[in-house]
C-alpha cells in the first residue's frame, strides 16, 4: 500500500490530503482496501452510494448499457436519457431536466439560467444573485464565486461578478441585499460542507415569498442533501417550498458522475435556448442508464422509507454521545445527513476511527459528518459507535 501511495504521489497533482489508505473494492456498507482490511463505510463517497456497494441490479443494469452504446452526444435522442428525465421529473416535482457531469457543472447551468431569465426581461447584464454565507457549491469559477467562504475563492479572484452574501436562516440579512437588480436566490436546503445547519421552515417561506412577490428565481441545491438523504426525496419537499431551479448530483447516479438542474416550466420557457448551454457528456445513454436505474431501486427498495427508520435510531444514538462528553457541543442535521460538531478540531479523531476500520469525514475543522449509505441498518449504527467511542474517548 505504501509504494501505491508513494506513486501517487508522484504522478497526481497534490490538490487532495488523502488519508494514507487505498481503497479495492466495497460490499454493502464496507469498503476493502487492496491488503484485504474492511472499513465500516459512513461517507458513502460524500454521500453518492447510496444504494451501497456491489449492488447487482445496479451493476448489471449498467453492463447492459455499456454492451449497447456508452455514447452518442446531444445531437441525437438516447432512451436511457428519456426514461431517466421523467422518472426524475415525477420524483422531483419539477418541469424539465438538462443532464450535467457534476454537481459544480449543474450549478454552472443554475446561475446561467437565471441570468439568462433576467436577461431576457430587461435586456440587461447588471443582474445580481444573493448566496449565504458558509455555503458550498462547488469548485468551477461560477459555483465558486457563490460558495460563502472567503478562503475558497481569495487566491482566484476576480470571481464572477454581482453575487452578494447573505446569512443562512437569517430572512432579514436576506432582505438586506435585496434590489432591484437581484435576479436569483441560491442556497443548499442543507448546509453541508458549512456545519451541517438545515434551512428552518421559515427561512425558507419567507424567501419563497420574496422571490415570488419580486419575480426572484429561487435556487434550491440539493446536490448533498438530495436524493433521499434526508427522508425526502429532496429536502425541500418537507416544507412544500418549491425552487424555481433546483441542482441535484451524487447519490442520483450512485457512483456514475453525472449530475443534473431541474426547473419548473416557467424558468425553464423563459431562460435558455439552443445554443446557450451545453455539454459533451451529459446526458449519455451511460450515466442516464445509471440513473433511470437508481430511481427503480429507490422505490422497490423502500430506500426513503429505511432513511427515516434509521435516521431517528441514529440521531438518538449521536444525542448520546454528545450528552456523554463534554467536548460535543452540539449534534444537528437531517436525515442520515448528521453532524457532531466539536469544541476543537476534530481530524485526529477521525484519522482513529479510519485506523479502527471506521471512514468518517469533517464538515469544517470542528464537526465530524455523518453521510453513511441510505441502506444501513440500526446494527451498522451500533458497530459505528462502538468503533467510534474510543477513538473520542
Amino acid at each position: 500500500m505504501k509504494d501505491y501511495i508513494a506513486e501517487a504521489e508522484r504522478d497526481l497533482l497534490h490538490t487532495y490530503n488523502r488519508y494514507q489508505v487505498v481503497l479495492d473494492k466495497g460490499e454493502g456498507v464496507h469498503l476493502y482496501d487492496i491488503e484485504g482490511k474492511q472499513y465500516l463505510d459512513f461517507v458513502s463517497g460524500i454521500g453518492v452510494f447510496a444504494l451501497g456497494y456491489a449492488n447487482k441490479e445496479y451493476n448489471d443494469a449498467l453492463k447492459s448499457q455499456i454492451d449497447k452504446v456508452i455514447h452518442t452526444s446531444n445531437y441525437y435522442y438516447n432512451v436511457p436519457a428519456i426514461n431517466a428525465a421523467k422518472k426524475l421529473k415525477a420524483v422531483s416535482g419539477m418541469d424539465r431536466v438538462f443532464f450535467t457531469n457534476s454537481g459544480a457543472e449543474a450549478v454552472e447551468g443554475a446561475l446561467k439560467a437565471a441570468r439568462k431569465y433576467a436577461f431576457l426581461k430587461d435586456g440587461k447584464n447588471d443582474h445580481e444573485i444573493i448566496a449565504m454565507n458558509h455555503s458550498f457549491h462547488g469548485r468551477t469559477f461560477g459555483a465558486l464565486s457563490v460558495t460563502g467562504n472567503p478562503h475558497y475563492r481569495e487566491a482566484f479572484e476576480p470571481m464572477i461578478g454581482n453575487i452578494k452574501f447573505a446569512d443562512y436562516n437569517d430572512f432579514d440579512s436576506v432582505m438586506q441585499q435585496v434590489t432591484d437588480k437581484t435576479c436569483a436566490i441560491i442556497m443548499e436546503t442543507v448546509q453541508g460542507e458549512g456545519g451541517i445547519h438545515p434551512a428552518t421552515e421559515y427561512f425558507l417561506k419567507k424567501v419563497r415569498a420574496l422571490c415570488d412577490e419580486k419575480d426572484i428565481l429561487l435556487i434550491l441545491d440539493e446536490i448533498q442533501c438530495g436524493m433521499g438523504r434526508t427522508g425526502y426525496m429532496y429536502a425541500w419537499q418537507k416544507f412544500g417550498v418549491k425552487p424555481d431551479i433546483m441542482t441535484t448530483a451524487k447519490a442520483l447516479g450512485c457512483g456514475v458522475p453525472v449530475g443534473a438542474f431541474l426547473m419548473t416550466e416557467k424558468a425553464g420557457q423563459n431562460s435558455l435556448v439552443a445554443g446557450d448551454h451545453g455539454t459533451t457528456y451529459g446526458g449519455n445513454p451511460l450515466a442516464c442508464a445509471a440513473i433511470d436505474k437508481v430511481l427503480d431501486l429507490f422505490d422497490t427498495n423502500h430506500i426513503i422509507d429505511n432513511v427515516r427508520e434509521v435516521s431517528d435510531y441514529l440521531e438518538e444514538k449521536l444525542e448520546e454521545l454528545k450528552n456523554r462528553y463534554d467536548f460535543i457541543i452540539d449534534r444537528r442535521g437531517s436525515g442520515l445527513l448528521q453532524g457532531l460538531e466539536l469544541d476543537r478540531p476534530v481530524g485526529e479523531i477521525i484519522t482513529k476511527a479510519l485506523d479502527n476500520g471506521l471512514i468518517l469525514i469533517n464538515a469544517g475543522t470542528n464537526v465530524i459528518r455523518f453521510i453513511p449509505p441510505l441502506v444501513i441498518t440500526k446494527s451498522d449504527v451500533d458497530e459505528m459507535i462502538k468503533i467510534l467511542e474510543p477513538c473520542l474517548s
